[in-house]
């Protein structure tokens, strides 16, 4: 078994439409982790210890309600549609390190990002990931 298909998409997008926005920010929370811990390691020579304070900076809910403020206006309307309706899907946890409205947005973040990797769109999540990098 390849890594790729370990890593590949399942499901049709008309399938990914009908998913809880909520599962499309879980699965880009893992997605959006990967891609910074990946990055950090090619790009440091951190110990594991400063990898995880590293990676935090990215990861958190501030930094990522951030990059997309910073690049909302870059996104089609089909994924401004995307990080509304994540943005909006009632979510029963409460932020413990976070105000609610970067809560928010961080997890529209990470729905936008599981929703173009569940579709199987790796163009678009590539430059999306590479621009939360810089």
């Amino acid at each position: 078994m390849e890594l790729e298909d370990i890593i590949k998409p399942i499901k049709s997008e008309s399938d990914v439409n009908m998913m809880s926005p909520l599962i499309w920010a879980y699965i880009g929370d893992a997605v959006y982790e990967m891609h910074i811990r990946t990055y950090l390691i090619n790009t440091t020579n951190l110990k594991p210890n400063k990898l995880h304070i590293e990676s935090i900076k990215y990861v958190k809910a501030k930094a990522q309600a951030d990059i997309l403020n910073k690049i909302y206006e870059n996104l089609t309307d089909n994924e401004k549609d995307i990080v509304r309706r994540t943005r909006n899907t009632e979510n029963h946890h409460l932020p413990k390190n976070a105000e609610l409205k970067d809560y928010m947005y961080a997890t529209a973040f990470e729905g936008l990002i599981g929703y173009l990797f569940l579709t199987n769109q790796k163009e678009r999540l590539e430059e999306i990931l590479n621009l939360s990098i810089k």
